[in-house]
């Protein structure tokens, strides 16, 4: 077992869950943080068997407290933290002119305060530290304006990927580099829950790859980053769309 630690959120299902269990198999220990505590907790148990290598955190993401509450249990628990997965986020699919205000501020809370919150946290406890990593999971919907995911989905996700920027140059000097990584369509549940088969069809017709994409090698992606040879790639929007998107 390494000792390396890497906090991830969002981590009870889908690609939070695909992104721990990939740290977790390169030999990190994972604190699995999400607000839907018992799906997480079942999760770390799956991985952590008989060993203290996997634990549950209920957290906020919207919540600077929450952040901080997080940083320190899994430094009184294992030592330090070595990585940040900001992974978090929902959205209802909503015209875009019917967004309320209040539909606006609760997907831009999850999706993007979040990662002003992780980064600002966790950013600081590296850089006390004097390295660490960073890994922004932001989305093709931030890039090409697409609103199947919901406008104010798409605009947090855009301002997810300027945010790693920012904190890119803002904590290079200090040992810290700040990633994102931009997904397309993914073969995830939530996907098939969420789309009709019709209209996912016509989804994947138009992806030059002609199929959808591996939460897998999105996560195999999050662990290269992680890395502590990755030094030299900073402020990046690594694209996982299968060519949907070209540039």
């Amino acid at each position: 077992m390494s000792n390396r630690i890497a906090l991830v959120t969002g981590a009870a299902r889908g690609l939070g869950a695909a992104i721990a269990r990939r740290f977790h198999a390169a030999g990190y220990k994972v604190a699995l943080a999400d607000i839907a505590i018992e799906a997480t907790q079942a999760l770390a148990r799956e991985l952590s068997a008989d060993e203290d290598s996997a634990f549950a955190l209920k957290l906020d993401v919207t919540s600077k407290a929450d952040f901080e509450r997080a940083r320190d249990a899994v430094h009184e628990r294992w030592g330090r933290i070595d990585v940040l997965v900001n992974n978090a986020g929902a959205s209802k699919v909503v015209p875009v002119m019917e967004i309320t205000a209040e539909q606006f501020d609760q997907v831009i809370d999850v999706n993007l305060r979040s990662v002003l919150f992780g980064c600002q946290v966790l950013g600081q406890y590296f850089a006390d530290r004097g390295a660490g990593r960073i890994i922004n999971i932001a989305s093709l919907a931030g890039q090409n304006g697409g609103s199947a995911t919901g406008a104010h989905y798409a605009a947090a996700k855009g301002g997810a990927i300027t945010l790693t920027k920012v904190f890119a140059r803002d904590l290079a000097a200090q040992g810290v580099t700040v990633n994102a990584i931009s997904p397309g369509p993914l073969d995830l549940a939530i996907v098939h829950e969420s789309v009709p088969a019709d209209r996912l069809d016509k989804v994947i017709a138009g992806i030059p790859a002609g199929r959808l994409g591996s939460a897998d090698y999105v996560a195999d992606i999050a662990v290269l980053l992680a890395s502590p040879d990755a030094y030299f790639a900073n402020g990046a929007c690594w694209d996982v769309n299968g060519g949907l998107y070209m540039r």
